[in-house]
């Protein structure tokens, strides 16, 4: 069962902007308390100045020196005087107050809804001033992308730059930058290969596709999965909406023209869930909606009825292509990123050549190649592949693995030759290729003067690579001590340039048994004595010489069966002049240690 999911930044150049200018967030300081600001007394005995310094009545004018109504007169007493007796506003020298305009726009919540309102204040208050990203499209500026603030506005792509800024005096307008977009993208991408899902591609310029088929389980379900990719991509500031179906096109439908943030189709319910989308949901060309608007088709459900002749005659092979892929009735594969282009040459030859001397020759200009590309990048070969295609079609294959990281063409080519005789030519080989899968990091290296003496170790790792081309790969090894008091746990194979650990001070026998073997028909003296004679392999053998006992005792926090487990090791000498390395269960005493039964462990020398 396929499972799509994609994913839709549809604020992703504008988020990307405000991330990279988002100040660093410090502490805002208490505000200071302030006094209250009271007006001023009225000052009604001036000096030289005949106006008073904070307003109140003029001392010159004609009812004031009549002395009519008093040094301070209140509203009653104005209002009791006779009309044509009322002094004028320009004699109490009163400030007249600007009125609203007739005409003035209603305020936002006049008529339009609470909710439309409460949106936008919303919408403010998180992303503040408006904002447009404008990019150049002949010979106008046009709108490329819109901030929800700007979108509230009615200010959308594709639109004249111009016109935005005829409607919105306080916009901010800023240049796109598709370029850095679409690396952000890479990004997102390879950290997506490289935690969620080993199959992720761009989709679009705002979006990923990620193929989640058999990779949910390890993150508890589809749910909790779109639950932390969203909030991960909260964090870092961005918003988005997940949608997760059977194909790739019904994913994208729904995550970009879908209303929840987290959308989940069950298998097969694809056509009944992007039936009400736009044709737009399909990725069309415009010229193909245009088209399809002048015939009345606006839903992608006016599809479903349509012959598929007609369909292709009027809006192209595309559309026809776009809906069954929707729908899965046609497989629309996903071409993954990848993280790391592994290096790699080819020769395409002229003529066919099947000889051991031309393939060999061939190799030798590969190997050359590779190197010089290897040292440009500064890495290391570890594993090479060698793909030789025959003239009927197959191809033949060879490969070889080095011990170390390595750029020495004339080991590389020593190696490859060794393989040559496993190609079969066939009919001839017309290409060839050599790529390296598997590489490290390789810095220059301090070489020592010829002068100084010293003994230095000598580099085995051709040998060892020359070795494991004759034998297994994998044969040769070395072994090293583990920190462990079992003796089968306390070995470990290593690789053969690894360097191992130090070896205890126990003596230990040169050829130690994978599995210890049970021995038969062994005569002992309890508790602490060797056996006299035992039988291993269905061969006699009478003991002349033992030492011990060694006791080791269980590692009790691995498993409850080793919390008594006793072993007592002793070193014997058979009449024949072998020498063993055996132990017995338990320590002759108590029965919870063991039941007292012999086992061959290891051979010296």
């Amino acid at each position: 069962m396929t499972r799509v999911a994609s994913l839709y930044l549809p604020q992703l150049p504008i988020e990307r902007l405000r991330q990279l200018e988002r100040p660093t967030r410090l502490p805002e300081p208490a505000p200071t308390p302030v006094a209250p600001r009271f007006p001023p007394p009225i000052d009604d005995t001036p000096g030289a100045c005949s106006v008073p310094k904070a307003g109140g009545w003029r001392p010159g004018a004609r009812w004031a020196r009549d002395g009519t109504l008093g040094s301070k007169p209140t509203q009653a007493d104005l209002e009791a005087l006779p009309a044509h007796q009322r002094p004028t506003m320009r004699e109490m020298g009163r400030r007249s107050e600007s009125t609203e305009h007739p005409f003035k726009t209603m305020p936002a919540n006049a008529g339009g809804s609470s909710r439309a309102s409460a949106t936008a204040l919303s919408w403010a208050t998180l992303w503040g001033q408006p904002m447009i990203l404008i990019a150049r499209s002949g010979q106008r500026d046009i709108v490329t992308s819109a901030c929800p603030v700007a979108q509230d506005l009615r200010l959308r792509p594709g639109m004249a730059a111009a016109h935005a800024r005829a409607l919105v005096t306080d916009l901010e307008v800023r240049d796109a930058e598709p370029d850095a977009d679409q690396a952000w993208l890479d990004r997102l991408a390879l950290h997506a290969v490289a935690h969620w899902t080993p199959t992720a591609c761009i989709s679009g310029a705002d979006g990923l596709w990620l193929d989640l088929t058999g990779t949910t389980h390890l993150f508890g379900g589809e749910q909790r999965f779109c639950r932390r990719l969203l909030g991960f991509l909260k964090r870092l500031g961005f918003t988005a909406r997940i949608a997760i179906a059977g194909t790739p096109g019904a994913a994208f439908a729904l995550a970009r023209y879908g209303s929840e943030a987290v959308t989940i189709l069950a298998e097969g319910s694809e056509t009944q869930a992007i039936a009400d989308l736009p044709l737009s949901a399909l990725r069309l060309e415009p010229g193909v909606l245009e088209a399809a608007a002048r015939f009345g088709l606006e839903r992608i459900a006016d599809l479903y009825p349509m012959p598929r002749g007609p369909m292709a005659r009027r809006l192209g092979l595309t559309t026809v292509r776009r809906l069954d892929q929707a729908r899965g009735m046609i497989a629309e594969p996903i071409v993954p990123v990848i993280p790391f282009e592994a290096p790699h040459v080819e020769r395409r030859l002229l003529e066919p050549i099947g000889t051991a001397e031309t393939i060999n020759q061939v190799i030798s200009d590969l190997v050359d190649d590779l190197v010089a590309l290897l040292m440009e990048r500064g890495l290391g070969l570890r594993a090479a592949h060698l793909a030789c295609q025959i003239v009927d079609g197959s191809e033949q294959r060879v490969a070889i693995g080095t011990a170390r990281a390595t750029r020495d063409a004339k080991h590389l080519k020593r190696m490859l030759t060794m393989r040559v005789e496993r190609i079969d030519p066939g009919l001839g080989i017309e290409v060839m290729r050599l790529g390296a899968p598997h590489v490290e990091e390789l810095k220059a290296q301090m070489l020592e003067a010829g002068l100084i003496t010293g003994d230095r170790a000598p580099d085995i790792a051709p040998l060892v690579d020359q070795l494991a081309g004759r034998i297994d790969p994998d044969t040769p090894f070395r072994l090293s001590s583990h920190e462990s008091d079992v003796p089968e746990r306390a070995v470990r194979r290593v690789s053969p340039l690894a360097k191992p650990k130090g070896w205890p001070g126990w003596k230990r026998p040169v050829r130690m048994l994978k599995k210890p073997e049970l021995l038969s028909n062994v005569v002992a003296l309890l508790p602490d004595h060797p056996p006299r004679r035992f039988v291993w392999r269905g061969k006699p053998y009478r003991v002349i010489a033992g030492d011990g006992p060694e006791r080791i005792h269980g590692e009790w926090w691995r498993n409850a069966q080793e919390m008594w487990a006793v072993r007592d090791y002793f070193r014997v000498e058979a009449e024949g002049g072998e020498r063993f390395w055996l132990f017995r269960r338990g320590d002759g005493v108590d029965e919870q240690t063991g039941n007292l039964s012999w086992f061959m462990h290891g051979v010296f020398g």
